[in-house]
């Protein structure tokens, strides 16, 4: 059997705020190649963890590594470039923007020129700006949301509204992509629809978008938070349960379905 590659790594990972204990002691490994879906009841630690994984939260204790590198302690938007993106259980973006706004507003920290050349429109500047917009538009392709590409975010519907924050992260082109509760609040057929995409992000969509990477090649993992069993069972490689901000267990799903220890924690009796 092959080695499973980690891309990141977390250990002895610890945080509280005041006398509130919010993980305890997280030990895990993320893989190459996986959708690893980290599950548990509300206020279990869930997205504290997204948090500390891309810079928001800084832990007492412990370490994170991504590819080798140890990141907690650096900036947020250091650790976007190393190549971890997110989107959020409360939707963050620009309401008074357009959607193709949004989306392009992610691509400032893959720009390359200056502040002094961006006042000469013709020129060096452009042409990166005319570049970087060819792939906000396959992306935009992509999600299916052109007929929404000049919509006012703030005025659209929250299904529509979390296809943009999952455009904006892919904009950001990560190798490793968190994703909190993209699925909460929708209808059946929205959810059926941000599983594709979810899917198709993950599994790269070839020569459909051949200058489009994060597309092309689809990322190298996906961890996602999402209370849809349902959902958790048809995408996740691997589940993880987090109870009370502790790992309780961890495996394939089918271990996690039959592991009594996850089953009362969701009653409320772990």
């Amino acid at each position: 059997m092959t080695a499973k590659e980690t891309i990141l790594s977390i250990r002895d990972l610890s945080l509280w705020f005041g006398g509130v204990r919010a993980l305890t002691d997280i030990n895990l490994d993320i893989y190459r190649n996986e959708i690893l879906a980290i599950i548990g009841p509300n206020g279990a630690g869930k997205t504290c963890l997204l948090n500390c994984i891309n810079g928001f939260y800084k832990p007492q204790k412990g370490e994170i590594r991504f590819k080798g590198q140890k990141i907690n302690g650096i900036r947020s938007d250091k650790i976007a470039r190393l190549g971890i993106a997110r989107t959020f259980q409360n939707i963050e973006l620009y309401s008074g923007l357009s959607s193709l706004d949004n989306i392009m507003a992610a691509r400032h920290i893959l720009m390359k020129q200056n502040i002094l050349s961006t006042f000469m429109y013709f020129g060096p500047a452009h042409r990166e700006e005319i570049e970087h917009r060819k792939t906000v538009e396959d992306i935009i392709d992509f999600l299916e949301i052109e007929h929404i590409r000049k919509s006012i975010v703030g005025s659209l519907p929250y299904g529509l509204r979390k296809r943009v924050e999952l455009g904006r992260a892919l904009a950001l082109e990560p190798k490793m992509l968190l994703l909190d509760e993209p699925m909460a609040g929708m209808n059946v057929e929205e959810k059926e629809d941000i599983a594709r995409f979810i899917y198709d992000i993950f599994e790269g969509q070839g020569e459909s978008y051949p200058d489009t990477p994060v597309l092309t090649d689809g990322v190298d993992s996906i961890v996602l938070i999402e209370h849809d069993m349902g959902v958790v069972m048809d995408l996740a490689d691997r589940i993880i349960v987090l109870d009370f901000g502790r790992k309780i267990a961890e495996g394939t799903p089918a271990d996690i379905a039959s592991d009594e220890s996850v089953i009362a924690a969701y009653l409320g009796e772990g």
